[in-house]
């Protein structure tokens, strides 16, 4: 069974850290502008930049610019240290670098969003977040061209690819609503599950209410939701915790939505101890026939079949957020803030579950 892993074997954290902060408050000029390319343009400068010099060996394996068709650090772009200092960000990865790494750096893979919820931050609304997750070489679920995924992401330990049929993550629903409400000591109607309000997720709607759980749908803010799911507690701390934050707690995330966000989300799972499920849904045919040519040998069994969590981030990770705007991720974190000194950008990071706040090159730590 996935168990939470708050020892990441890269140096630490800081790099990724002192990067999503750094894209967090690049963008405060533009919160509210409605001009969401910029406010992505701005963001990927700042992340890249401050990636430069991490003493990793560093590649960027998953990237939200594909699908949105956005300002991104591109798929197999290189960053760090790398070769005797020779790689740089924005060097696109020409061949392999073995999991040891280069020059006795650690070889790291980074799925990135420099701004998950680009229209959240363009319209200067809460739920856009800066986010970076990695993990050692090799350790993400290949994507290949996939833009899309049926996911269910849920604080429930031990779910696997064993609740769901052989083609449907669906069929997991009716036991996670069952396991959930059994975990917590309530009704099945006190379980909550988001759904993203898409005509493509009727089903999984119809699927939650027929389990007998409360339905939440949500319009932006895939990850921001993933993670509050990921942050469910036993009954009495939960309740406390909804009554001090005024946030209702979620049980699960289930739906079909962006590829990128899944494998992001699928660390924090990895890093926090929750579950994950997922499964390949093109939305085009032009998607599904690239996907099948890229699974190549493996064929339909693989493009049919449920992925868990073990599949989907296999190694110990590190997933860190700041918060563009107002977030809540299980925790609150207030969005970016103009001070007199310069940015103030609050932060966190699922390993060890530690937050804090920065302003410019001084970071404040707390645990939570």
């Amino acid at each position: 069974m996935p168990t939470s892993d708050a020892a990441f074997p890269a140096p630490d954290a800081a790099p990724f850290r002192r990067a999503v902060v750094a894209a967090a408050g690049a963008v405060l000029p533009l919160l509210g502008s409605g001009n969401g390319d910029a406010v992505d343009a701005m963001a990927v400068a700042a992340m890249r930049a401050a990636l430069t010099g991490a003493a990793v060996d560093g590649r960027v394996v998953v990237g939200e610019g594909e699908k949105d068709d956005a300002p991104m650090l591109h798929l197999g772009e290189r960053f760090g240290a790398g070769p005797a200092g020779a790689v740089a960000v924005g060097a696109v990865a020409a061949g392999t670098v073995d999991a040891a790494g280069a020059a006795g750096h650690p070889a790291i893979d980074i799925a990135v969003d420099p701004v998950d919820g680009t229209r959240l931050a363009a319209a200067g609304l809460p739920g856009a977040m800066a986010v970076i997750a990695a993990v050692p070489r090799g350790g993400f679920f290949d994507l290949g061209p996939a833009h899309y995924l049926d996911k269910l992401v849920t604080w429930v330990p031990g779910i696997t690819a064993a609740d769901a049929s052989a083609d449907a993550i669906l069929a997991a629903v009716p036991s996670l609503v069952a396991r959930a409400a059994e975990l917590r000591g309530v009704a099945p109607s006190a379980v909550r599950v988001a759904v993203q309000d898409r005509p493509r997720n009727r089903d999984h709607i119809a699927a939650v209410r027929a389990a007998g759980a409360a339905v939440e749908v949500f319009e932006n803010g895939d990850v921001e939701r993933s993670l509050r799911a990921l942050h469910g507690a036993a009954a009495s701390a939960r309740a406390a915790d909804e009554r001090e934050r005024g946030v209702p707690g979620l049980d699960a995330v289930i739906g079909i939505g962006g590829a990128p966000e899944g494998v992001i989300v699928a660390a924090g799972a990895r890093a926090l101890g929750g579950s994950m499920l997922a499964r390949f849904a093109p939305q085009s045919a032009g998607e599904r026939s690239r996907v099948l040519a890229h699974l190549g040998g493996a064929g339909r069994p693989a493009f049919d079949g449920v992925f868990d969590l073990d599949a989907l981030c296999s190694t110990p990770a590190e997933l860190l957020v700041a918060a563009v705007t107002d977030c809540e991720i299980g925790i609150r974190l207030p969005g970016a803030r103009a001070m007199a000194a310069g940015v103030r950008v609050h932060w966190w990071a699922a390993g060890g579950r530690h937050s804090g706040w920065a302003d410019l090159l001084e970071a404040h730590h707390s645990g939570t």
